[in-house]
């Protein structure tokens, strides 16, 4: 296994480095790269002949993503409208919304709601509408970046290996741990692993041309190791998610944790916070009562390792703890006014963890096994070299 860049001092010296919003300029890429990326941009957004799309946008979205999509839904004879809102934070679509979403056959969308709304899900699974969530795509420059260029069909086969990591049968725990003592598990029954295997995105289809899919673009966030409503939990649905995550950093704070910072769930809730620094404080203020929203883990090994804003690091093996809580961080709201996320989320981040399911590692000391995987070698011999492709991670 490669030694791999994940320590504080590692982070800390990262040209990449970014906790809080910032912009980046993105270098021009050569014209074979740039190609590589708008060719995997109108793959993903796989507009047909006849579709009506509807684009969910917020004020701060680069107006050329908007174009783009205009753009290649005119030049594949479909019909266009946008809607902005307000912000991205929306978590239900407002009512004025929901008569243009109800003609589209598909849909691009900043906002947070799309995922988790449950007349978002019905859209997808009643009407067959394709979705795509550009959550990572409010800037079209990212079209230049290797993340964007990287192969979206050997991402596919990354993320069906790490899926092939999981127990083939019967329920077991997903266990993380760290060097700082995290001890975090989530109980997993055969039956939410069989509804989760069933996600276009743990099939590692990332293409938006499946009825009823969902799909990320860039395509480089997740899939989640564990999602609620990805593995058929109900509202409420207490499944016994318990133990202490104690993070390096998190999406909100400029630089890593300087003070230890533990976050504790009890039967699905998080139940403390430990920590004398201020951050604790910050978490202490807010998450109490908490409940977990995802375990994301990051699959795309040209994302940034160390860039983890808006969301969390997309970086192979990074992860995040997804927590919506019970009322706005007013830290959040200070900091970050203008952030993509509710300011009733938080997304703590582990660059070095273990990740067991049952009793398979998928994740040792923060490198993600699958990509050692021999049908993801194999593939990603036909695209390069694949050292390179694999384990050069931006830093």
């Amino acid at each position: 296994m490669p030694a791999i860049q994940n320590r504080v001092e590692d982070i800390m010296a990262s040209a990449t480095r970014r906790g809080l919003p910032r912009r980046i300029q993105h270098p021009v890429a050569d014209t074979g790269a740039f190609l590589r990326g708008m060719d995997n941009f109108c793959r993903v957004m796989a507009i047909r002949p006849g579709d009506h799309v509807v684009m969910l946008t917020d004020p701060l979205l680069d107006p050329r993503v908007v174009q783009a999509v205009q753009g290649l839904a005119r030049g594949r004879g479909a019909t266009f409208i946008a809607y902005m809102g307000d912000s991205t934070r929306y978590v239900t679509v407002p009512e004025e919304a929901k008569p243009l979403l109800e003609r589209a056959t598909f849909v691009v969308s900043t906002w947070f709601a799309s995922v988790l709304d449950p007349y978002c899900i019905g859209l997808r699974r009643q009407k067959g509408q394709r979705w795509v969530k550009i959550t990572f795509f409010r800037d079209l420059d990212l079209l230049h970046t290797p993340q964007a260029q990287f192969p979206i069909e050997l991402l596919g086969e990354i993320i069906r290996a790490t899926g092939r990591m999981f127990p083939e049968a019967g329920d077991f725990t997903l266990r993380v741990t760290d060097p700082r003592g995290t001890d975090f598990r989530v109980p997993f029954t055969e039956a939410m692993l069989t509804k989760m295997r069933a996600h276009n995105r743990w099939r590692g289809h990332n293409f938006a041309d499946e009825d009823g899919c969902y799909v990320h673009y860039l395509p480089t966030h997740g899939p989640n190791l564990f999602e609620p409503n990805m593995v058929g939990l109900r509202p409420d649905e207490k499944i016994g998610v318990t133990g202490t995550i104690w993070p390096q950093w998190a999406v909100g704070f400029d630089e890593p944790f300087r003070e230890p910072l533990g976050v504790e769930f009890r039967d699905d809730v998080v139940h403390a916070v430990h920590g004398e620094g201020w951050e604790a404080e910050v978490m202490r203020d807010y998450l109490i009562g908490g409940t977990l929203e995802e375990v994301g883990c990051g699959h795309n090994p040209k994302a940034p390792r160390f860039d983890i804003y808006p969301a969390g690091p997309n970086s192979p093996g990074a992860l995040h703890f997804g927590i919506n809580a019970l009322k706005p961080s007013e830290y959040l709201r200070r900091v970050m006014p203008n952030w993509e996320e509710p300011h009733i989320h938080m997304d703590l981040v582990s660059f070095d963890a273990t990740v067991m399911a049952g009793n398979r590692t998928m994740v040792e000391d923060g490198y993600l096994l699958s990509l050692r995987d021999p049908a993801v070698r194999a593939l990603a011999e036909t695209y390069g070299d694949p050292v390179e492709l694999l384990e050069a991670y931006p830093v």
